[in-house]
């Protein structure tokens, strides 16, 4: 499967890198809820996640990644720093502020900007403890036509983070936490009969 999955990466690298981007979000949305114990899974907000990711994130990231690497090539430790410095100062900002406009618009709100406004600059904020790395393993280590489809993969937890705070958070990580914590005090204990 995974060298079915390269070779249609190298010869069809748009279309596999968009796809799978896009249902990598939606399958972050799916995560979301399904651990927030929602009794019905609203199915019309895994879809607007994932029309905002395969209409623009997916493309996004596809094109931003190719041009970083026609104005700074190679793998050396100045691009990739480059790469690294411009990904967050540029692309971060604008794939957040997207995702939380485009399901605000999707929704109908009557105003798109109300969530970007609460949560942009701790979500932003948030971001740096986590995409500077994970970018920096990409542009030193991935080869290009799989950039996307690494960031995707990524961008799965990230989804993930974003849902809940667009949801009920407030783009902190300490809140995410909060989250996590209170769900694994839900979790059924271990059943006692399974043990020796």
């Amino acid at each position: 499967m995974r060298k079915a999955f390269l070779r249609q990466a190298k010869r069809f690298p748009w279309v596999t890198n968009v796809t799978l981007y896009g249902c990598l979000f939606a399958g972050g949305d799916f995560v979301h809820q399904w651990f927030s114990h929602r009794e019905e899974m609203d199915w019309r907000q895994t879809r607007r996640v994932a029309m905002v990711a395969f209409s623009f994130h997916g493309n996004f990231n596809y094109f931003w990644m190719r041009g970083l690497e026609r104005m700074f090539p190679g793998n050396s430790g100045g691009m990739v720093l480059r790469k690294v410095l411009l990904d967050q100062t540029i692309a971060s900002p604008i794939a957040t502020t997207a995702f939380y406009t485009g399901v605000s618009l999707l929704e109908g709100k009557d105003d798109i900007f109300q969530d970007w406004r609460e949560k942009f600059l701790n979500t932003y904020k948030t971001g740096l403890m986590y995409w500077p790395f994970v970018q920096f393993l990409n542009f030193a280590l991935v080869p290009l036509y799989l950039r996307t489809t690494f960031t995707g993969c990524c961008a799965f937890l990230w989804a993930t983070f974003l849902c809940f705070s667009r949801q009920s958070g407030d783009g902190t990580a300490s809140a995410a936490l909060t989250w996590i914590l209170d769900l694994h005090k839900r979790l059924p204990p271990p059943d006692s009969s399974q043990k020796k």
